[in-house]
């Protein structure tokens, strides 16, 4: 697996995605279906507060799932919130366990987080399983935290800190303040 930016080049093949995917992410979490809403999409990631980042097959270049990093927030919080999604042809193949594994190590290495927050429906039984694999631990339910499809949704919260990753922790970002 390898890990990327998305890109506008990538319109067409997450628009198919996302088409191919309705049924697995409904009524969970929706993403762009036309051009336009791809367009508007791409303008969410600024690469200072959000990033978008794609999980691709190392050999083919096919995409198989899509990570954001969501409220990078720096200063004395070093944190971000996960939002991420495999892809109907691809889910079910552990390409987002090594996907995500990547994210982590993105976030921790690169961008020296010092926290990855992920909140997840509490029926989201592939989604809570995942982040258990990677070694997040579960913080509690938050009621009514999230607006997806049409209403307030609970979620439950997992986190991951970079002393909770080997080789962690890493150096801390500049604009973390020093005591």
């Amino acid at each position: 697996m390898t890990l990327r930016a998305i890109t506008a080049r990538d319109q067409d093949e997450f628009l198919d995605l996302t088409a191919a995917s309705a049924d697995l992410h409904a009524p969970r979490m929706s993403y762009p279906s036309t051009p336009e809403e791809f367009q508007a999409f791409l303008t969410r990631f600024d690469h200072v507060t959000t990033q978008g980042l794609l999980i691709c097959l190392r050999d083919t270049g096919a995409i198989a799932g899509t990570v954001n990093l969501n409220s990078i927030i720096r200063g004395r919080f070093q944190n971000a919130s996960l939002g991420y999604a495999a892809f109907s042809p691809s889910a079910g193949r552990g390409y987002m366990t090594e996907g995500l594994g990547l994210v982590i190590g993105y976030a921790f290495e690169r961008l020296r987080l010092h926290r990855l927050e992920a909140q997840i429906q509490p029926d989201n039984h592939p989604s809570l399983k995942l982040v258990q694999r990677l070694g997040f631990r579960y913080e509690g339910t938050s009621p009514d935290v999230l607006f997806i499809a049409g209403a307030w949704r609970d979620h439950e919260r997992w986190a991951l800190t970079n002393t909770m990753v080997s080789p962690g922790p890493w150096p801390a970002h500049s604009s973390r303040p020093a005591y």
